[in-house]
């Protein structure tokens, strides 16, 4: 037994005898007058198909009923009465108020279209590149695309004076050794890992500067979306690399570990000094940029081989259809080093005693 909504329409094909109304099922929409000759008729048609009606409530305007049915359950929110024959009008109908084509099963369970008609309206917008082809990629936009800027200064380097800043270098330089010791000269698997930790900072940062910003009603000067905004772009190095390396089990399972420990570490020593945090993340792109330049090496030597460019990063770096694994290489180069500015940045506005919002955030930074 299971209780449904039905529209005026299909109930009046359900529901025969009604006098000069129309009832709804558990719903707060009232008939109107109605005799009790006709109140008992639709109460016995109703009886025939297998329903029961309450008693009906009379309103100003005339009575509400509850029917319960004997019905199977159906997965769509609001459903009438009718056969398998008005339930398909009704998608029909849906779809067309809706602007999409129903959803149409082709026997083996799976549908043959690429939309989903939904009853909020939300439906995917078709977007094209420059030259006319569709574009591919839902993990991000057409306008998000960049051309990196690779004249980037690669050697910058912030020297460690304060204590703060000797305890991020070493903290890092710590994490290089069981790196170095585990991934040795697999670059490509080596990226990969880096990339799962890369990542966390920003969305760190990002939280808590907008938990920040909630808490004392103030804006961040918009370095919320310039820290999400490396974790993305951080994000998008692993989902290249991803198409280059493919991990193993128990790469994986350290990719979990690792993320669990540092991604906790963090938080809270971002809680703590949020300068020696952005600094550690300086310091950790340094080594990014260090790591990138040897994969290059190994690529020039040939003991790695120079593969095609994956089809994701062509087009999120704007690159050109024949590029190779070196000009992905040398462009995630390039971002890891605008990441090592942003974080420095970041930490001197706090050595100086300010706060992030008081300096506009270099957002779009690439």
């Amino acid at each position: 037994m299971s209780m449904m909504l039905v529209s005026r329409r299909h109930l009046a094909k359900s529901m025969v005898g009604v006098a000069g109304g129309t009832i709804r099922l558990f719903s707060s929409a009232t008939t109107t007058a109605c005799s009790g000759t006709g109140a008992a008729a639709a109460a016995a048609a109703a009886a025939k198909q297998s329903t029961r009606m309450g008693v009906p409530t009379w309103t100003k305007s005339g009575a509400v009923y509850w029917v319960q049915m004997d019905c199977g359950a159906r997965s769509a929110g609001t459903v009438a009465l009718g056969g398998k024959d008005d339930y398909e009008e009704e998608k029909k109908q849906h779809a067309a108020d809706h602007g999409s084509k129903p959803s149409v099963d082709n026997g083996s369970g799976n549908k043959d279209e690429k939309g989903i008609a939904s009853y909020w309206g939300v439906g995917p917008t078709k977007l094209t590149k420059e030259d006319g082809t569709q574009w591919k990629w839902t993990c991000f936009r057409p306008w998000e695309t960049y051309k990196a800027d690779v004249s980037i200064d690669l050697n910058k380097h912030h020297v460690p004076t304060t204590f703060l800043d000797k305890m991020a270098y070493w903290t890092v330089k710590s994490l290089r050794w069981p790196t170095d010791l585990f991934f040795q000269r697999r670059y490509g698997c080596r990226a990969m890992m880096l990339e799962t930790v890369a990542a966390v900072p920003g969305m760190v940062g990002g939280m808590l500067l907008h938990c920040k910003s909630l808490r004392r009603f103030e804006h961040s000067g918009g370095w919320i979306k310039a820290l999400l905004e490396e974790a993305e772009n951080e994000r998008m190095h692993l989902m290249t690399f991803m198409e280059v390396a493919k991990p193993k089990w128990y790469e994986r399972a350290l990719v979990v570990t690792v993320q669990g420990v540092f991604f906790n570490a963090y938080l809270l020593g971002y809680l703590l000094s949020p300068k020696f945090a952005h600094r550690m993340v300086g310091y950790l792109e340094e080594e990014a940029i260090h790591s990138y330049t040897e994969f290059l090496k190994e690529l020039d030597k040939g003991n790695i081989e120079n593969v095609p460019a994956p089809a994701i990063a062509i087009d999120y770096w704007q690159l050109p259809p024949n590029s190779t694994l070196r000009d992905v290489v040398t462009v995630v180069r390039a971002d890891e080093a605008h990441h090592r500015d942003v974080n420095h940045f970041a930490s001197d506005i706090h050595y100086h005693g300010r706060q992030l919002k008081e300096s506009p955030a270099p957002i779009g930074y690439h």
